[in-house]
């Protein structure tokens, strides 16, 4: 009985982690860094103490959030391309599911300081940065990618797209996103309608942005 106590209680508190990642991250999106934790809590539906004692404070879990985030969107890119018979197709499931995943809470990683150094960040995102490259190197190769554009000209449009708007009646902006998302992959796809200016976006383009 003891043993299956403390299982029960291990995965209580394994479903109550998990809930207070998804709430911070929703909170994060509305509110930035400055998400009140109160409003954090409320929203995993669990006490103060509850997140405390799952993160030391706001910024581990801004991490975690991160993390999260990116660990997601992997995976959503290696199953796009594992899936799909079709490169470009794979990538257009790629950027809707990406949105799904609310790509812009990783917005905090690129402000100044954010995870600096932390091992977990740069693993997270070397394998966040493979797994989308060689879903643009597929499409690449299939001829109907367009050959002038990056992984961060993608990343940035995702994350755009996919942050509220200001002001508190912007609710129905999830309703726009699918459209505008549309209208993006459809720019991707080749033979370009345009020049784009300047140069295209790389990973290491945003990280420079820090």
């Amino acid at each position: 009985m003891a043993v299956a106590a403390a299982v029960k209680l291990r995965a209580d508190a394994t479903r109550n982690r998990e809930r207070i990642i998804v709430a911070a991250r929703e909170a994060l999106l509305e509110h930035g860094t400055d998400a009140p934790l109160d409003e954090i809590a409320k929203r995993a539906g669990v006490g103060n103490a509850t997140v405390y004692r799952h993160f030391a404070d706001r910024q581990e879990l801004s991490l975690q959030v991160a993390l999260s985030v990116m660990d997601r969107i992997t995976q959503r890119a290696e199953e796009a391309l594992a899936q799909e018979p079709d490169a470009f197709d794979a990538l257009r499931r790629f950027v809707h599911e990406a949105a799904d995943e609310r790509v812009g809470a990783l917005c905090p990683m690129l402000s100044t300081g954010f995870g600096k150094g932390d091992p977990r960040l740069e693993e997270g995102r070397i394998r966040l940065e493979h797994a989308i490259e060689e879903l643009m190197a597929a499409g690449r190769r299939s001829g109907r990618l367009r050959t002038d554009i990056d992984v961060g000209d993608v990343m940035v449009a995702v994350s755009q797209l996919t942050r509220p708007l200001p002001g508190k009646h912007c609710g129905s902006m999830e309703r726009f996103i699918r459209r505008h998302l549309q209208l993006f992959v459809d720019g991707l796809e080749a033979p370009a309608r345009s020049e784009l200016p300047g140069d295209s976006a790389t990973f290491e383009d945003l990280r420079q942005c820090r």
